[in-house]
């Protein structure tokens, strides 16, 4: 059985560019290019985490907070370890 994390994050959408911001609270903050629009920026989000965490689109599925600046993601195939270590890495 694959490990599957399930991640808080407080999105801001219409960013200049796609990017992990830090943590906020307990979620991480991450700003994506796209408008709330029509599930665009849900689209650019999914799409973003995909290549920030090495794995493919289909393995992020937002489970709650559809609508709101405030997702749960869960990510099959990774452990919320991982996850986390993946998105806050500093470059």
């Amino acid at each position: 059985m694959s490990a599957t994390a399930i991640l808080k994050l407080r999105i801001v959408p219409n960013a200049r560019r796609s990017e992990v911001v830090g943590e906020h609270g307990d979620a991480i903050k991450v700003k994506v290019q796209a408008p709330p629009v029509d599930g665009k920026a849900n689209e650019a989000l999914r799409d973003f985490l995909a290549e920030q965490l090495q794995i493919s689109a289909r393995s992020i599925e937002i489970v709650g907070g559809e609508k709101s600046r405030d997702k749960t993601v869960a990510i099959t195939g990774l452990d919320l370890a991982t996850a986390r270590l993946r998105l806050l890495k500093r470059e």
